[in-house]
């Protein structure tokens, strides 16, 4: 069964679900199978098809992949923000400040989510051109967006987490993943979400982002 959404409500209100993520319910094989269907549906690259899904919800082994989140979460990691990603992040007052509150909830109570999603894709981009990191990314990020949305469609939450890079290849080992040669693209958490009421997010207005004929 599926929300009653209209294409663009589904777009607009596809959020990052950490606060609203329901711990208590288990997620049917089969939704992870029918949001996986659709997924493996989105463009790529030359028809390589090269996108995997990894999904964990053995009790043990969400315990095991729920440590390495946390461990990967301390090292840090990521490039600085600079001024203008910090005007943008607070744009809108108190925005940033649900969000670490909504990151403190999910990382306090990680363990408890019912499915992790790894989406991994194959072949590598460490030090690759431009050009062959596109065509990698390219093929695995519509496909992760279209699981999203399928998962929204179906009462699911879910929220985009880069926490296993840290710590990759410390989960390729854990999951049995060949880490030469699969790169692990995400860490998705996956539950039913408390409600299913999300509203559009506030953004920069597009004049700040949109180009025409030059930069």
């Amino acid at each position: 069964m599926t929300l009653d959404l209209t294409p663009d409500e589904l777009l607009s209100t596809t959020r990052a679900v950490r606060k609203r993520l329901d711990f208590t319910r288990p997620v049917p094989r089969g939704l992870i199978e029918e949001c996986v269907d659709l997924a493996t549906q989105a463009p790529t690259g030359r028809n390589r098809q090269r996108w995997h899904f990894l999904v964990v919800t053995e009790e043990s082994r969400r315990g095991a992949v729920a440590d390495i989140f946390r461990r990967a979460v301390a090292t840090g990691g990521g490039a600085p923000v600079n001024e203008h990603d910090l005007r943008r992040m607070y744009a809108h007052p108190g925005s940033m400040e649900r969000i670490a509150d909504g990151f403190q909830h999910l990382y306090d109570n990680i363990h408890r989510v019912p499915a992790f999603v790894i989406p991994a894709v194959e072949g590598r981009t460490d030090r690759a051109s431009v050009l062959d990191q596109s065509m990698t990314w390219g093929s695995i990020l519509p496909a992760v967006w279209s699981f999203m949305l399928a998962a929204r469609a179906r009462g699911l939450g879910t929220v985009w987490t880069t926490a296993q890079g840290p710590l990759e290849r410390e989960l390729a080992q854990v999951l049995g993943v060949p880490y030469d040669e699969i790169m692990l693209a995400a860490f998705i958490p996956l539950a039913f979400t408390i409600g299913t009421d999300f509203r559009p997010a506030r953004r920069v207005p597009h004049e700040e982002v949109l180009h025409w004929d030059h930069w």
